[in-house]
Parts: structure tokens; C-alpha cells; sequence
């Protein structure tokens, strides 16, 4: 298997840093309170400065989707939405912890991170724009179908696992108990978006290997070196 971008995406984004991390062995009682709160404090902390949509990270993604076609205050990307909600009610739902992990560190860094249950994803994943024939399951079960030239993440099979880029994952492959192994991928666009990205990977893959072990596979992904094979 393995995780792209499409050659078009790279040329109208050249700004787009990538990484990603492939993790085996997930089960969904491992322990990673501590880890969580010290994101959580470093996204409070940022936030005390001033409201997520101030933050570099966030204006960036917002610019993108303007580029997009898409109103950025109706769609906002993952980190946007999750600052929002930390924002307001000053915590997150526990889900899984990875699921949990995973968000606490997009707050951190306000960098929108996907984390998708590899065992429904077929053949290969690629960040690439729709061309109308592809479905999208829902989390309440409806089944949509992206808009032609929406930014998707597609399998072999046509299935969307987000629309709009970084608005929104699927139900098909969402993180649930009996996920065991799992693509995370995390994308921005902000002027120290490279350095910023490969920070957050490295945390990640430390703290999956503290709460799970074992060596996630990483990598940061470019124009010159697109492709992640898992």
C-alpha cells in the first residue's frame, strides 16, 4: 500500500508540507493521559494569546480553501474545528487513545492530523481532487458523493476517505476499538510549515511508541519524493 499526493495537488499547493506515520499494534487500552495534557496545555497556552483564527496554521488552511471555492468560516480544517471546540469548552471527548492522542497534538500545532484505520482503505490513498463517481460514508451511515474537483482522499475503489482536504473524515475508516493499524497524516501550509510538520511527527512517533511501542514507520513527504509505502 501507499499514501500521495497527486501531482496536481503539489503543483497548486507548493507550500504543502506532509508527514506521515505508519503505526501497527493499536489496541484501544493503552495509557496516554500524560501525553495528552502536556498538548492540551500548549494549545491553552497558545490560546491565551489570542483566538485560533489568529494563528498562522489556521489562516494559512483558510486561505487554501478560499482557493478552493469553499467559504472558510462554513469550512474549517480538522485543527480549526478542534481548536474552536477546546476553545469553548476547555477540554475534548476522550474516543480512543489514539483518536485522542492524535487531536490533543493537532491542538497543539494547530495542524490538522488524520488518522485512518488502514484495514479499510483499498490498494493505496491519495490526496487528489474527485471526479464525481466516488462515495463518502458518513459517521451517522448516509452515503454522499463528493462534488467533481473537491479535494479528496481516495482509495483504489473510488472511496472518499475525507472531503474538502482537511474538513472532514470518513466513517469508512475511522478509528474504532478493533482498528489495529493505522495511517496518521498530518498536513500544513504555513510559512514554518516544514520544520513545524516534522516536529509534530517526530512527538507523534514518540509518543505512540511510548504508549503502544514498537517504531512507527515516518516519513516527511515533498514534490520530489511523494509516495509513502506501508
Amino acid at each position: 500500500m501507499h499514501f500521495s499526493h497527486s501531482e496536481e495537488m503539489w503543483r497548486d499547493f507548493p507550500e504543502l508540507a506532509a508527514g506521515v506515520l505508519f503505526v501497527e499494534g493499536i489496541t484501544p487500552g493503552a495509557e496516554v493521559s500524560e501525553r495528552v495534557a502536556t498538548f492540551t496545555a500548549a494549545a491553552d497556552k497558545r490560546l491565551g494569546a489570542g483566538p485560533e483564527s489568529e494563528l498562522p496554521e489556521i489562516q494559512a488552511w483558510r486561505r487554501a480553501f478560499q482557493r478552493m471555492g469553499l467559504k472558510p468560516t462554513q469550512y474549517r480544517c480538522a485543527s480549526e474545528a478542534l481548536l474552536r471546540r477546546f476553545r469553548k469548552e476547555g477540554t475534548l471527548p476522550a474516543i480512543h487513545p489514539l483518536i485522542d492522542l492524535c487531536n490533543a497534538a493537532s491542538l497543539a500545532s494547530a495542524i490538522p492530523v488524520a488518522a485512518i484505520d488502514v484495514a479499510k482503505v483499498d490498494g493505496w490513498l491519495e490526496v487528489r481532487h474527485a471526479t464525481g463517481g466516488g462515495s463518502y460514508l458518513t459517521f451517522s451511515g448516509e452515503v454522499e458523493h463528493p462534488d467533481p474537483r473537491e479535494v479528496i482522499f481516495a482509495d483504489r475503489s473510488g472511496n472518499a476517505h475525507a472531503r474538502r482536504w482537511t474538513n472532514r473524515q470518513s466513517g469508512l475508516s475511522a478509528v474504532r476499538r478493533e482498528t489495529a493499524t493505522v495511517l496518521i497524516v498530518a498536513e500544513a501550509l504555513h510559512e514554518t510549515a516544514t520544520a513545524d510538520v516534522a516536529r509534530l511527527v517526530d512527538e507523534l512517533a514518540e509518543a505512540v511508541a511510548g504508549a503502544w511501542g514498537g517504531s512507527p514507520k515516518t516519513a516527511l513527504l515533498s514534490r520530489s519524493a511523494p509516495r509513502f509505502a506501508f
